[in-house]
């Protein structure tokens, strides 16, 4: 097979050599394989909107001129987070595929890619694994009484009443778990509640149920339905024009009293003031939130000083397994390129 040269960028989150393994693996070595290890997450991203020439772009990490230089002729290009512009591929003639091991390209222009002729592949679901977990282990944190009771006792406060029948947790088998969104993450997650005996829910109204699940008796509900039965309401959608603060003032008060809500996909299903205000006021009894509409959030923000509110930075699709996968992943990809196969996970 002929050498290729191969241009891997990735940070401390997706290492690259794990790529660089995964890569050797699958397409033999004797090619041109070099790395960088960018600074990411112990340095901020940046945003396209606010760096000129990087326009359409959003969440990525690296100045244009030094990806560039990096990148210089080789052919492929395996990214997390460096950015890659209309601009930035007018400079890389020998660039022919990019492979970005993430669910969004959200750090390329690909319809740019696409007019250059270069191939663009990303990994859908790559941590739909990892978030499923999280948001199992989030509900039980809550449900349980797990974060309430840690907190009081680093207080030096011994809850012995957390034991009284009308204070304390609740099993998910007693429970009505409210599933909005079943994608690779919302089917995950429905597949983990089963084990637990909840009664479940799904709101989601492009896709039908699979057979196991029907057969399982979950049930397929409308949105309003399911706002008003579930003790639990966890978000796995998508941001669309649809789906922005579809978590409002009116849709939180058609919740459950006492309910539970748990947002592990993106912050802007949610309008954070009338969930504040739904926390303040008791109508809801907590919240698990991972991901927020500005990150990292202002210190002085409001839902930091609620005290029935658990809030983790963004963490959820963070995993060991969810890096292997994701090299895996980009390397078939690579592997297909060379044989001139198609690729599995088109952008």
């Amino acid at each position: 097979m002929t050498s290729r040269r191969i241009a891997v960028i990735g940070d401390r989150f997706m290492l690259p050599q794990v790529f660089g393994t995964e890569i050797e693996k699958a397409c033999g070595s004797g090619h041109d394989i070099r790395l960088r290890e960018d600074a990411w997450p112990d340095e901020p991203m940046e945003h396209g909107y606010a760096v000129a020439g990087m326009d359409g772009l959003k969440e990525y990490f690296g100045s244009a001129d030094d990806v560039v230089d990096f990148v210089g002729d080789a052919e492929i290009l395996v990214t997390h987070l460096a950015p890659m512009s209309s601009a930035m591929l007018s400079r890389l003639p020998s660039l022919r595929m990019i492979a970005v091991s993430r669910g969004g390209p959200v750090n390329i222009d690909v319809e740019a890619a696409r007019q250059r002729g270069v191939r663009v592949v990303n990994v859908p679901g790559r941590n739909a694994s990892a978030v499923a977990e999280f948001t199992i282990g989030a509900i039980l944190s809550e449900t349980r009484l797990i974060r309430l009771g840690d907190e009081t006792m680093r207080r030096g406060e011994w809850r012995g009443d957390l034991y009284r029948a009308d204070r304390t947790g609740r099993e998910l088998s007693e429970l009505t778990v409210g599933v909005v969104g079943y994608g690779a993450i919302g089917t995950r997650v429905v597949r983990l509640l089963r084990a637990f005996g909840s009664r479940i829910l799904v709101a989601d109204p492009y896709v039908q149920l699979s057979g196991e699940d029907r057969s399982a008796g979950v049930c397929l509900a409308g949105f309003d339905q399911l706002l008003a039965e579930a003790d639990v309401v966890t978000l796995h959608a998508r941001v669309t024009d649809e789906t922005r603060h579809f978590i409002n003032a009116e849709t939180l008060a058609r919740m459950k009293p006492g309910a539970l809500l748990v947002n592990t996909a993106r912050g802007p299903l949610v309008d954070y003031d009338a969930l504040h205000a739904a926390l303040a006021s008791g109508h809801l009894g907590g919240a698990v939130l991972d991901t927020f509409a500005v990150e990292p959030v202002p210190s002085d923000w409001e839902l930091l000083k609620l005290p029935n509110v658990t809030l983790t930075p963004h963490i959820a699709g963070a995993s060991v397994k969810t890096v292997t996968y994701a090299a895996q992943r980009c390397a078939e990809e690579i592997r297909r390129f060379m044989a001139g196969m198609p690729p599995i996970s088109p952008c």
